[in-house]
């Protein structure tokens, strides 16, 4: 998903993501305790870029609201592991025609109940429309038989056999299948939301932990949910409620958890990393996570075509930064310099097994005569500009980038501040935004198809530079059909020394958890992706 603020990086932990070849997850535990206590945790939030349909939502601050009102088919555990939630199975015999069989008893919060028409609608639905952000998971990402750019009711290979039993068909042969459906666009809708989509994305119904409140979503302020009583799956709410409050920066947030009057962020703002451990003592929370930052450049901005002058550009762009010193200084080592396009706590990651990854390298003089051979083809006029959103807490690093690529170059390079994260995406969604921009990436499943395919992809719905290489498409789709994890990871990194010859984006660096809580909280814990696991986080009236 993309993410909208800001979350440090450090060293890598083990992740249970090894390919699934049995066809479901061991047991089914969870904490479950059916709220053992009765305080409403205040989270500190941003205003979702778009209204909260699944389909639709493809960055944090929407899908962690999301993911507290819905139960997929399964779930993600704090070390990356999945287990069953909805699903009572999920059983393949060729890994490419799937059964997937739900738990008896479940309902929507509107009380109707959970059927495998609940799953199958929601999927025909979000696969009929190429506008939705995550349309594209049902064409490339997982390629459904019959699966088209063009939509259409019934466009995917699936049946319903029962109300607890329906079949996928895949187009092609993936192993790790049920460890992508966790992620949001899987999960299932009422019938009620086909009614009318829009007031659905203003107060959704989900059939997760929690349910909204009489007060709701207060755009710009505040959306309260509380325990959904009715949820008998593992991820059962331990705690009152829900209150996710709007900040406009991370030093408001981090300023409001000091003195009590918020209870959980996702992030310490860059000012306060060097403090913010001696601030918070054992609330103060610093792990490895899921998170990859880069920048991005569309290639319809003048110069950065896909042709030879863009590529000379885009790699002496990537040899100007100096990622040592940056994550050093601004981040107070708290982020490690990107040595590929993943992540070091996601299985398979190798970075010295992919050809051309020394783009990566810190080489001013490199990058000077790079960019003096594409000024050869085509002179350089104006200044290069680095997009950002302002609430997110990134001028600092940004700023830092720019110095270098300006030093390094010796051309015009700033930082190019848009309000919020709602207005930068706006742009970029919209292809209008004629400069490089800030982009980063939080898992939504603990294996590398998830960032491979969400941003490289030809058509994917996060492409944000609208790369297209044939032969990394291909190599791609061989990693997904791939039938253990070592063969898989050999495809995909072969598909990454495609991506560092081409540079869709520039890699900076993996980001990890740098964040706390109140005095007012216990058991609090954040998971492999770098979110809170809010479910579980207890606290007294």
């Amino acid at each position: 998903m993309r993410i909208t603020r800001i979350a440090a990086a450090a060293g890598g932990i083990a992740l249970a993501s090894a390919l699934v070849l049995t066809g479901c997850a061991s047991d089914n535990g969870g904490t479950g305790g059916g709220g053992s206590s009765t305080g409403v945790v205040s989270v500190a939030w941003g205003e979702p870029e778009n209204p909260l349909i699944p389909a639709n939502t493809n960055e944090v601050n929407g899908g962690l609201v999301l993911n507290n009102m819905f139960a997929g088919l399964v779930y993600y555990k704090a070390d990356g592991s999945w287990d069953l939630d909805a699903a009572e199975s999920i059983e393949s015999d060729d890994y490419k025609t799937w059964t997937i069989k739900l738990k008896e008893g479940q309902t929507f919060t509107d009380g109707t109940p959970v059927t495998s028409s609940s799953f199958v609608d929601a999927w025909q639905w979000a696969a009929s429309d190429p506008a939705l952000l995550n349309q594209w998971w049902f064409i490339d990402a997982i390629a459904f038989e019959g699966g088209t750019y063009d939509g259409g009711e019934d466009t995917l290979a699936l049946d319903v056999v029962d109300d607890l039993t329906f079949t996928v068909e895949l187009a092609q042969p993936r192993a790790d299948f049920p460890v992508a459906l966790g992620y949001t666009v899987f999960f299932p809708l009422p019938e009620s939301f086909y009614d009318d989509p829009e007031a659905f994305g203003d107060a959704p119904v989900g059939n997760g932990p929690y349910k909204l409140s009489e007060e709701g979503w207060q755009h710009g302020e505040s959306l309260n949910l509380v325990p959904n009583d009715d949820y008998s799956g593992p991820r059962k709410a331990e705690n009152g409620g829900l209150n996710f409050k709007v900040y406009g920066t991370l030093d408001a947030a981090y300023a409001d958890l000091v003195s009590d009057n918020v209870d959980v962020i996702e992030s310490v703002p860059t000012n306060s990393l060097s403090n913010f451990k001696s601030d918070l003592g054992d609330r103060a929370v610093e792990q490895g996570s899921a998170v990859f930052q880069s920048f991005t450049i569309n290639y319809n901005l003048e110069h950065f075509a896909d042709d030879e002058e863009g590529k000379l550009r885009r790699a002496a762009l990537s040899h100007a930064i100096n990622r040592e010193e940056i994550t050093s200084v601004i981040f107070q080592g708290t982020r490690t310099p990107a040595e590929e396009f993943t992540s070091p706590v996601i299985a398979g990651f190798d970075p010295g097994a992919i050809e051309g990854s020394d783009v990566l390298t810190y080489d001013p003089e490199l990058a000077k005569e790079l960019w003096a051979q594409a000024d050869a083809i085509s002179p350089w006029e104006g200044t290069f500009q680095l997009a950002y959103n302002a609430d997110g807490d990134h001028q600092s690093w940004v700023d830092a980038t720019v110095n270098s690529i300006k030093n390094s170059l010796g051309i015009d390079a700033v930082g190019l501040p848009y309000p919020d994260f709602a207005g930068l995406r706006t742009e970029v969604n919209d292809r209008t935004i004629k400069a490089a921009f800030r982009t980063g990436w939080q898992f939504d499943f603990p294996s590398q198809a998830n960032i491979l395919g969400a941003l490289y992809v030809t058509g994917s719905g996060s492409n944000d530079a609208d790369y297209s290489n044939e032969n990394f498409d291909t190599l791609f789709r061989e990693g997904l059909a791939a039938p253990t994890l070592d063969e898989q990871n050999e495809f995909f990194n072969q598909a990454q020394g495609q991506l560092f010859e081409d540079l869709p984006a520039i890699p900076l660096w993996y980001g990890s958890v740098t964040a706390g809580y109140s005095t007012l909280v216990e058991d609090v814990e954040y998971g492999w992706d770098s979110w809170p696991i809010l479910y579980q986080v207890t606290k007294a009236e």
